[in-house]
């Protein structure tokens, strides 16, 4: 009989880091159209809700790309659907370089998104199936990829942005992305060996029937949870490059507050995902949701730069495991082979948290002429969240994964 070490052995950690890198760059998409907001803005003259548009429908791709992807790759596997996904990103990243107007944005950005999708949950549950023992530190690295792409890439793409302007920085991004991704894809074509897959898959059985809850009424848990998370999570991921434009700090500061969150976000999930392997899922995201609402709190007295920068980085810290916990709590409890599929459901239903909050915040702006109601709406959802993910708690009764 296969060990659980061979599954968390020196295979599995080499496909991790391929998938990380892939994650830096596949992700790059549903960041940069938030380094572009305020330019989108003035190009077209339109107000804030319009020119969050693109953002949303992003992520309303993305949403729907983690779902349909990751049944994809459940039948297909990994290196096929990472490959598709590559060159439907750079031909998004192209049509929106034409683009002449913020409908036509728009189509690009849905088109970028779903194909940036493969990047993130299907990746995430490819990588999961490797590993037992540290199946949370894997989950949070994987997912660390998306915040790395969205700490690093502002950074190095706001210097092309300020001279050439954002269709320059689509076009290179177009580049980038096939002659990274499709490469790495290759590496990532061989599938889990079926005694491993067989394993876990008697793991997962083994615990489910530990749960008070069935898989699906888990699952829809899960995603409603995930939704009320991530439309708080969105109001300063999203708003935070704007929000330092309206308070004249300039869109340049904004960029490096986002990515001092993200990268806030990606020492998040790493210890996010050790302390999963010692409390499981369902714990670790209870932890993670309650410090999120703390952190949306501190914005609400912070309107100096230096405040800024701190509440940027605490807010990081305290929300980058969210979503990998989601991810976790599916592997933990739901059938191995229909991983792609499940953790594609429960992660669609986060991003589109992230887009109707996105959206939902551009509009309250609009409405009150600040962004304070705005962060009080993000404060109302995350209670919401709490209160679901409290349920799933105490109904779940997660225990401690055993030690094999």
């Amino acid at each position: 009989m296969t060990s659980i070490a061979s599954l968390d052995g020196r295979a599995s950690w080499i496909r991790l880091g391929i998938s990380l890198l892939v994650g830096v760059v596949g992700n790059v998409g549903m960041w940069v159209i938030i380094l572009i907001l305020p330019a989108v803005q003035t190009e077209f003259a339109v107000d804030r809700a319009d020119a969050s548009l693109p953002y949303t429908v992003t992520m309303v791709g993305f949403a729907l790309g983690n779902f349909y992807i990751g049944r994809a790759v459940d039948r297909f596997g990994m290196g096929i659907a990472l490959i598709g996904s590559a060159i439907l990103i750079a031909a998004g990243y192209g049509f929106a370089a034409m683009a002449g107007s913020v409908a036509m944005l728009s189509v690009a950005q849905f088109v970028i998104g779903f194909g940036a999708s493969a990047s993130f949950g299907p990746l995430i549950a490819d990588a999961s199936q490797w590993f037992q023992r540290r199946r949370g530190i894997a989950i949070g690295l994987v997912a660390s990829g998306n915040y790395l792409s969205g700490a690093i890439w502002p950074i190095v793409l706001s210097g092309v942005l300020a001279s050439d302007g954002w269709r320059v920085v689509y076009l290179l991004l177009a580049a980038l992305t096939l002659v990274v991704v499709i490469p790495l894809a290759l590496l990532l074509r061989l599938g889990l060996p079926e005694a491993m897959s067989a394993q876990t898959t008697r793991l997962v059985a083994d615990r489910a029937a530990t749960t008070g809850l069935s898989p699906r009424a888990l699952q829809w848990l899960l995603a409603l949870a995930g939704v009320a998370c991530c439309v708080a999570m969105s109001m300063p991921q999203v708003h935070i490059v704007a929000y330092c434009v309206d308070l004249g700090f300039g869109p340049a500061i904004g960029a490096e507050m986002l990515s001092l969150m993200l990268l806030g976000g990606v020492a998040s999930r790493i210890v996010s995902g050790l302390l999963a392997d010692v409390l499981g899922g369902v714990r670790t995201l209870l932890i993670g949701s309650a410090l999120q609402g703390v952190a949306l709190i501190l914005y609400l007295p912070s309107a100096g730069l230096t405040s800024l920068y701190v509440v940027s980085l605490i807010f990081g810290l305290s929300q980058g495991g969210i979503v990998p916990s989601y991810a976790l709590i599916v592997r933990e409890y739901l059938p191995a082979k229909e991983a792609g599929a499940r953790v594609g459901f429960v992660i669609m239903a986060t991003i589109a948290g992230m887009a109707l909050g996105g959206w939902m915040s551009g509009w309250i702006y609009d409405l009150t002429g600040s962004y304070r109601m705005a962060f009080l709406n993000g404060i109302g959802w995350n209670v919401m969240n709490l209160g679901i993910v409290l349920m799933v708690f105490l109904r779940s009764r997660p225990r401690l994964p055993a030690a094999a």
